[in-house]
């Protein structure tokens, strides 16, 4: 139960590998937007913030089939891709991107929550004193609303190490390249006598989705009493 095999090893690490680059390429998007949906007012923002949850409620083989349809080999962007020389469709890559559109709603609200409780009286009297929009974005509003901003993004690491539907319905179920932890799962209930091996990996995604969110709040509330003392 303790010890893992060659291939468990395996799909564990393209599991994390695939949440840490799923995060760094939503990141600085999720910022911008959740920073453009809190501060602006404009025609259409309804259908703006509609467009960006709506993988939160869709059945994630939804947006897994759009992809498919959108950047597989033969799709309306992928066929461009794959004529460079750049395949998503069918590895890791591809997981990558299924995992990055189910995570982003999450980082994108946990962001914008964030700065909208940033006090905008700050970044108005540093406006008046001659800021700039980007500096105050950078001394102000970026480190006021960093808590908000880790939680979002230790939400869309677990969301990605847990995503199934989407990244089965684009990229398959590929040992090595896309049998993520969540996959590898469903494949060994297939399996007769595996219930030692769901086990561990069960055990391992919950205590890796446990130990995130439990710095994620530690995290905030440290921050929160340092700011009340």
């Amino acid at each position: 139960m303790i010890s893992l095999t060659h291939d468990e090893w395996q799909v564990v690490y393209l599991s994390c590998k695939i949440a840490l680059f799923s995060l760094s390429i939503t990141l600085v998007p999720a910022i911008g937007v959740g920073y453009w949906l809190a501060r602006k007012q404009f025609w259409g923002k309804s259908l703006v913030e509609t467009l960006v949850f709506l993988p939160l409620v869709l059945p994630p083989v939804v947006p897994g089939y759009l992809l498919l349809i959108s950047f597989g080999n033969q799709g309306v962007i992928g066929r461009h891709l794959s004529a460079l020389g750049f395949e998503v469709a069918f590895n890791w890559k591809g997981a990558v991107l299924a995992s990055s559109v189910m995570g982003f709603p999450l980082m994108v609200q946990s962001v914008r929550l964030a700065i909208e409780l940033v006090d905008r009286r700050l970044e108005i009297a540093a406006m008046t004193l001659g800021a700039s929009r980007l500096k105050i974005f950078f001394g102000i509003t970026l480190p006021l609303s960093k808590n908000g901003i880790l939680i979002g993004a230790m939400l869309a690491f677990c969301r990605s190490l847990g995503e199934f539907g989407a990244t089965i319905t684009f990229v398959g179920n590929i040992a090595g390249q896309t049998r993520t932890l969540p996959l590898a799962i469903y494949s060994l209930l297939q399996q007769p006598n595996s219930d030692d091996k769901i086990m561990r990996l069960m055990i391992i995604s919950i205590s890796v989705a446990f130990i995130a969110m439990w710095t994620a709040q530690w995290y905030n509330r440290t921050q929160r009493n340092r700011l009340i003392q």
